[in-house]
């Protein structure tokens, strides 16, 4: 078989994780795999060589594949702006905004750019590791699927199902879903995997027995609970404080439609940070740094804010010293006014800004889609270090503001472009760029001028391939090897 794919009873369930360590573990015995998600909903994404853009949890499995992120690992992309609407992202383009009812009836039109782009990859790979969408025993979305069992039917490829224990009723879970599957779809899946297990495994062997009797398939591992595993997340954000005692206190408001937050993945595993998530409608505790994230609805979300006090509250943080970072999105609220005339991520219209540096931001319908690098000099002088990030965003900002840039991003020709803002007094700063503090010069630099002077930087890079080979040892030594061993051999 040259193709698998991994479904679960739930979102959450590690379908994921899975796929990334099923892909680790591979790469390591010789298999040219990929990743593959034909359809996913998230607000964290990344930039693929191609100059597209993917969902993020697919650049980490191309990563853990140790292959470059394509758009034809993940062929569509939904990013939510509202509860009932999102953009819609076509083989790594935007093609427009799509209302829930709308997109249900596009997916027949979309289903012909998921099966071109899985031919591609299978094309080009000994392996395709597919990833499933939330549940496939979903009903009421069950007709023109490409997600799950829709996709899995088309392409004629097995099924193994993914069930977190950690929730509870992981027995229901999975033969409940079994039962709402028609009978082809059903005799499609191979085998379960119970993620998350904490305890005696002795414990849950008779459970395991009843299990394969029941369903006549196999259980083909149960995967452990692992601590302290910190990947790059999907969409929703992770409420596990990593560190509470760190020297540097620093704040992220989560927007309804917050995008990229992983660009603070390294601020959170760092052992003299102290990240802490707020909603927005909390009281900002004292904190060293604020941090404006990206967003998917720029206006809705500055709207959100000043509804919640915050202007008055950032005020505050600012008279007493403390330092104010706005990344894409939060770049765009820094300004005067965010100017979207043709609608491009909800109705027509404007929202003023927070006024903090003097720019104005209009909404534009092409996308700046691209992986940057170049320097960064946060104080204004000429010390400069070296920076690598990507740019996602719709909006061109123009005013004087921008003449103190907090970058400059050098082409492949040795051309410099200005990139953002640095208020006079050095407490503002406003970027385009995601991933700042994955680069340890400019992390070290960032937070130097937040006011942690004396910690190293944190290799968030090294830290991921860690938990990456962790991911692969674990799948080594838990999952049955004999039925692994069927991926290893040519075609």
């Amino acid at each position: 078989m040259s193709v698998l794919m991994v479904q679960g009873t739930t979102s959450d369930a590690g379908k994921s994780t899975l796929v990334a360590a099923l892909g680790r573990y591979f790469v390591r015995r010789g298999v040219r795999a990929a990743p593959y998600k034909p359809q996913n909903m998230a607000l964290n994404s990344a930039v693929t060589a191609d100059g597209g853009e993917i969902g993020r949890a697919q650049a980490l499995q191309a990563l853990a594949c140790n292959v470059e992120p394509h758009t034809d690992m993940n062929p569509v992309l939904l990013k939510p702006a509202s509860d009932t609407g999102a953009q819609v992202i076509i083989q790594g383009r935007a093609i427009g905004n799509m209302q829930a009812l709308d997109y249900h009836q596009y997916k027949s039109t979309a289903q012909a750019a998921v099966l071109d782009s899985f031919n591609r990859l299978h094309n080009q790979y000994d392996l395709v590791l597919v990833e499933g969408a939330g549940s496939p025993a979903e009903i009421n979305l069950r007709e023109n699927d490409i997600a799950n069992m829709g996709f899995a039917e088309a392409v004629d490829c097995p099924v193994i199902l993914i069930a977190d224990i950690d929730r509870g009723g992981v027995f229901a879970h999975l033969v409940g879903t079994l039962e709402l599957l028609s009978e082809s779809e059903r005799n499609r899946v191979i085998g379960f995997v119970i993620n998350r297990f904490r305890g005696d495994i002795k414990l849950l062997e008779s459970g395991l027995d009843w299990l394969e009797d029941y369903t006549g398939k196999p259980v083909l591992g149960v995967l452990p609970y692992l601590h302290d595993l910190y990947l790059d997340a999907e969409d929703a954000i992770s409420t596990q404080q990593v560190s509470t005692s760190g020297k540097l206190k620093v704040v992220v408001p989560v927007l309804p439609r917050i995008s990229n937050h992983t660009d603070f993945d390294a601020l959170r595993l760092h052992p003299d940070v102290d990240l802490e998530f707020v909603s927005v409608r909390e009281p900002v505790p004292a904190c060293d740094l604020i941090i404006l994230p990206g967003s998917k609805n720029v206006r809705a979300d500055l709207a959100h804010l000043k509804e919640n006090n915050w202007p008055q509250q950032l005020d505050r943080h600012l008279r007493y010293g403390g330092k104010l970072l706005g990344i894409c999105g939060g770049l765009q609220m820094l300004g005067t006014v965010v100017r979207d005339p043709d609608g491009i991520e909800a109705e027509p219209g404007s929202e003023a800004g927070l006024g903090y540096l003097e720019f104005a931001t209009t909404l534009m319908p092409e996308k700046a889609l691209k992986n940057v690098s170049g320097l960064i000099s946060i104080d204004g002088s000429n010390s400069e270090v070296s920076l690598q990030g990507y740019e996602i965003h719709c909006g061109i900002t123009a005013g004087p503001a921008l003449e103190r840039p907090a970058a400059h991003l050098i082409s492949e020709n040795g051309e410099r472009r200005p990139d953002g803002a640095v208020s006079p007094d050095g407490q503002i700063l406003a970027t385009y760029i995601h991933g700042l503090f994955d680069t340890p010069s400019a992390q070290q630099a960032l937070l130097n001028w937040a006011g942690l002077q004396t910690a190293a930087a944190l290799d968030v890079h090294a830290h991921r391939e860690q938990q990456l080979n962790r991911l692969a040892d674990t799948i080594g030594e838990h999952m049955n090897r004999d039925w692994l061993a069927q991926f290893e051999g040519p075609r």
